[in-house]
């Protein structure tokens, strides 16, 4: 998901990946969805003194799993406002909060005896992820240096599979798979997201931020001898000035525009097929019903958690291949 473009040309164009950090556990391990079926079955219960019915109980948790993704968009369309209000990296610290907020209320949802908390939680996650998913590639393209730019481009697709690796080994029975845990697991997504907080405001802000947009030639010397400790800056220096400049000309197009210009069109063409083809190429598959293939395939059941943690090892080993 990609934001409205907010200018012309930005380096996240070079680097489509995800990070892990934005991700719910709940996607990668699907043993917790009879728990949580049946936390909202009992729910209801104790509220109207009748239980859900399957379809309706099937319709809580495909909500619960989607709604998600409607955060995501939701994240998706706002980003560009908030990368140019609060900056690249003052976006990535000050939308942590949601993080906190949303893996509190799926934390404590069984102990409130709320699954709406669930659901909501699940929606801000989503808005949470939809921003990072944006941010976090622009902020490393523009931090890293042209001849990394390429290298730091595959590291968030190697996190990606860490963190499903690790959700699928939280999961194991052994851990945090067992029913009175899922709560806990769902919110264990805030530990990262914490180590994140402590140390990025750390670092400095995006250079090109600083130059581009907010005409800061001191700020933007300081956080390029930051990151450049060996290289020559100056010539950095000139060349996004020559950006702004060229940039000042530029008209500024919208996603709309975007699709109705000509001349780029097999640009975006290629754009959407890539994409659809990363979607129909079978992952999200492996990650919705790892269990039920394994289980098909005739592997005995008390050891196809291990397994399915065996598809993850698998993705990070791509990952360094690639």
């Amino acid at each position: 998901m990609q934001p409205t473009p907010h200018m012309a040309y930005d380096y996240s164009s070079n680097n489509v990946f995800v990070v892990y950090s934005g991700l719910s556990l709940l996607d990668f391990v699907a043993d917790h969805l009879l728990y949580i079926k049946d936390f909202y079955n009992k729910t209801v219960l104790s509220r109207n003194g009748t239980g859900l019915s399957g379809e309706t109980l099937t319709l809580m948790y495909s909500l619960t799993v989607s709604v998600f993704a409607i955060g995501g968009l939701l994240g998706s369309l706002i980003v560009g406002m908030l990368v140019t209000r609060f900056g690249r990296k003052g976006t990535v610290v000050n939308t942590t909060v949601l993080v906190f907020i949303a893996g509190s209320l799926m934390g404590f949802s069984r102990i409130c005896g709320s699954p709406e908390m669930v659901i909501f939680g699940r929606f801000i996650t989503g808005i949470h992820s939809g921003i990072s998913l944006s941010v976090v590639p622009m902020y490393l393209g523009e931090i890293a240096p042209k001849n990394l730019r390429g290298f730091l481009g595959l590291v968030p697709s190697i996190f990606i599979g860490t963190g499903v690796f690790a959700a699928q080994v939280l999961g194991l029975h052994e851990l945090l798979g067992k029913e009175e845990h899922w709560p806990l697991f769902l919110s264990v997504v805030v530990v990262p997201t914490f180590i994140q907080l402590m140390l990025l405001p750390w670092f400095p802000e995006s250079p090109r931020y600083l130059l581009i947009e907010k005409h800061n030639i001191h700020a933007t010397i300081t956080a390029l001898k930051w990151y450049r400790a060996k290289c020559n800056i100056q010539a950095e220096i000139e060349e996004m000035q020559e950006e702004q400049r060229s940039l000042s000309s530029v008209q500024t197009l919208s996603v709309w525009k975007l699709l109705l210009d000509d001349t780029v069109r097999w640009q975006v063409l290629s754009v959407v097929v890539i994409n659809i083809g990363m979607q129909l190429s079978g992952i999200d598959a492996i990650w919705f019903y790892t269990n039920d293939i394994f289980e098909n395939a005739g592997i005995p059941a008390p050891e196809i958690q291990y397994t399915t943690a065996g598809t993850g090892i698998i993705e990070i080993i791509a990952g360094l291949i690639g």
